[in-house]
């Protein structure tokens, strides 16, 4: 039995230890309509330039979502203060295979990289970054929450 606790509590140690490269934050969409003017925004701090960053949509949305796909615009602050957008269509799913990503009863997850290759933060500092809803239905139903992840690649 001490043999089993000892084990627990270096694995605990070792495990505080771990530095984690990731930033994850969601936003609730209240009463799962998301209207064009609530547009959620995303801060964190980057320390490290020479890196490479995975970034991602996330979205939980429920099965009684009318669409197969999202479009949204995801606006990117810097450091500097210059702001870039890009519209994105996030696939959510088909026809013929049903919902893409994870679910539990009648509510998905779908994870979705918002760029073709990692990409590197220029400047060390804050940023923050925007996602609003552009599709042509206001509100939209059935969208519970809308989030960014960054993901520093290990090489």
């Amino acid at each position: 039995m001490k043999k089993i606790r000892f084990i627990i509590f270096v694995c605990a140690i070792f495990v505080s230890c771990i530095k984690i490269n990731l930033f994850e934050k969601q936003a609730v969409i209240p009463s799962q309509q998301w209207f064009y003017n609530d547009v959620p925004e995303f801060s964190f701090h980057i320390d490290d330039t020479t890196s490479l960053y995975n970034v991602y949509i996330v979205l939980r949305h429920t099965d009684l979502y009318q669409y197969n796909n999202i479009w949204l615009r995801v606006g990117l602050k810097t450091p500097k203060d210059s702001i870039h957008f890009q519209n994105i269509n996030v696939i959510l799913g088909t026809d013929s295979k049903g919902w893409q990503g994870t679910g539990m009863d009648d509510i998905f997850e779908v994870r979705k990289n918002i760029s073709a290759a990692p990409f590197t933060f220029k400047t060390a500092g804050d940023y923050t970054f925007s996602v609003a809803q552009i599709m042509r239905e206001n509100p939209l139903n059935y969208i519970l929450n809308v989030g960014i992840r960054i993901e520093k690649v290990n090489m």
